[in-house]
């Protein structure tokens, strides 16, 4: 037989190592390894947990596990460009459950929690799709008009901000991504037919200039991620948690804003003057300007759009603006959840632009419905959280300290379990906690079913005759502001952040994990430490 016909035979066989090279695809050997060696330290470290209760009474084994648990899922969004992080993270939470650190019952309950999040993620991120054309259109002649990168960068920050405070940060996020892949795809465009002419000096400087320009679209992407912190913190419907903040406190729209205002209004001036320093000095990879090339080809295309442009083509970008209309306006009177009225902008805008075929439509939910999955599987991480009660000892010892140092101290307790945790999470059980610990109010029975179904703020809790609230008012805004504002520190913090690194978008201009940690570090520290000091000093 010959060596060529023995090879053959010999690539057909079934071997172990076949197991092992299918699993988690081509991510490199190291990476393999890591998540394998998760997956076998945490059964024996949760059998030794089990062992020493059973036995000897000793509950910390249970605790370290939990965290090395939360830790390694961290690990895997880390590396998010190494190997998307639902298969791994995917496997550490399949294996919580089958050992029992959490019940599928509790999973279950922190998705109904969430459930209008996913329902966003799957309809409103591909309403947005749709208005790509109609956004393409108006952000390039935006950079085109104007020609300096500091201007463009408080631009997206502020629109980025106004905007998250009364829609949602998610939605906000999507039409940024939105707009970054038609620019990429502008350019990746041009850049092909570069590498179809002969290598010349200015076929080398394009790619060059190209480079430059995904570094110019990253600097705009995280100043936008930031400013939908910014925006989110200022009101009730800015984040999901701040809901859950005023309903069981009983503020309304504007005493909300106002209450917060104390802390977000000088947060958000210190992140206009971090942007505006941060371009000047260009540290931390800031400071990237719109190469002169790229300006001419975006010129070139936004000619072409115009000449090729036909009444159906001006008639699709009239329904794409309708949309958008009825989109904010929708949203501002809340007229439904989010979730539903993406799916509304969606039936407008393929009904009317003739998006009538499965093969069309289905384009629009490739980029939502993975992260929808890891968000998912990231729940049920949260319900690890909550049945190990890791943040209890946390909670407990600021409960302990001297009432006159709780809010600052919860904004510091809040902050960092948000960098690691999600806020939304965070948020919802330090509110039970000090609901509980202080008896501020005597809370509804049904209170989770009141969050899930978002009647909480229609049936507010009962507050305790004689119980002075000046304390539980401190440290609502102290636990508000302490998971919206540190939580820019890692993409895992808020949602937004999260979906910009897994989106399509973060590969094709290197915004991996700590590339997004590292650019976000000056926000988490000027935003941070000066909501901490607004905190201590003036609550």
């Amino acid at each position: 037989m010959s060596e060529s016909t023995t090879n053959t035979t010999s690539g057909r066989q079934l071997r172990p190592a076949d197991f092992f090279h299918n699993f988690l695809g081509e991510s490199p050997l190291w990476y393999k390894k890591t998540i394998l060696f998760f997956l076998i330290l945490n059964p024996l470290m949760w059998f030794l947990h089990k062992y020493l209760l059973a036995f000897h009474g000793i509950e910390i084994v249970g605790f370290i596990t939990g965290w090395a648990l939360v830790l390694q899922f961290i690990f895997t969004l880390a590396m998010a460009l190494r190997c998307y992080p639902l298969q791994p993270g995917g496997l550490i939470a399949l294996e919580a459950i089958a050992l029992g650190m959490a019940s599928p019952d509790n999973v279950l309950h922190e998705i109904e929690i969430n459930l209008k999040v996913i329902l966003l993620l799957m309809f409103m991120v591909a309403g947005v799709f749709f208005m790509k054309d109609l956004l393409l259109f108006m952000f390039t002649k935006l950079l085109i008009k104007v020609r300096s990168k500091l201007s463009v960068s408080l631009m997206f920050m502020f629109v980025a901000a106004v905007c998250s405070a009364f829609l949602d940060a998610l939605t906000v996020i999507a039409v940024i991504i939105s707009v970054g892949v038609g620019f990429h795809a502008v350019i990746t465009k041009v850049a092909s037919e570069e590498q179809k002419l002969p290598k010349t000096e200015v076929r080398l400087d394009f790619a060059v200039d190209a480079l430059q320009f995904r570094r110019f679209l990253r600097n705009l992407l995280m100043h936008a991620a930031i400013g939908t912190a910014l925006g989110g913190v200022c009101t009730i419907v800015g984040e999901p948690q701040n809901l859950l903040i005023a309903g069981l406190m009983q503020w309304e729209f504007i005493e909300f804003f106002v209450r917060m205002s104390i802390v977000t209004l000088p947060v958000f001036v210190v992140g206009i003057i971090t942007c505006i320093l941060l371009e000047k000095t260009r540290w931390f990879s800031y400071g990237e300007t719109l190469p002169e090339s790229i300006l001419k080809q975006l010129q070139k295309f936004d000619r072409e759009q115009t000449d090729a442009r036909q009444g159906r083509d001006v008639a699709r970008y009239i329904i794409q603006g309708i949309a958008a209309l009825f989109l904010v306006v929708a949203l501002i009177s809340q007229w439904a959840t989010v979730g539903l009225i993406g799916l509304s902008i969606i039936v407008i805008q393929t009904a009317w632009n003739g998006v009538v075929r499965e093969p069309e439509i289905g384009p629009a939910f490739e980029e939502a419905l993975p992260f929808t999955a890891l968000l998912v599987v990231f729940f049920a991480i949260v319900a690890v959280i909550a049945e190990l009660n890791l943040f209890s000892p946390i909670s407990h010892a600021v409960f302990a300290l001297d009432p006159a140092l709780q809010p600052s101290m919860f904004y510091i307790a809040n902050g960092l379990l948000s960098v690691i945790s999600d806020n939304v999470f965070v948020a919802t059980v330090y509110m039970k906690e000090m609901t509980h610990t202080l008896e501020c109010f005597v809370l509804p029975t049904n209170l989770d079913a009141m969050i899930t179904t978002g009647t909480l703020e229609k049936t507010s809790p009962t507050l305790v005759p004689g119980m002075d609230h000046a304390l539980c008012n401190k440290l609502a805004i102290a636990i508000n502001t302490g998971t919206n504002i540190p939580s820019v520190g890692t993409p895992n913090g808020q949602a937004a952040f999260l979906f910009l690194l897994t989106s399509s978008l973060a590969p094709k201009l290197g915004l991996s994990y700590m590339r997004m940690v590292l650019m976000a570090l000056p926000y988490t520290i000027t935003l941070g430490v000066t909501g901490w000091l607004m905190v201590y000093f003036f609550l």
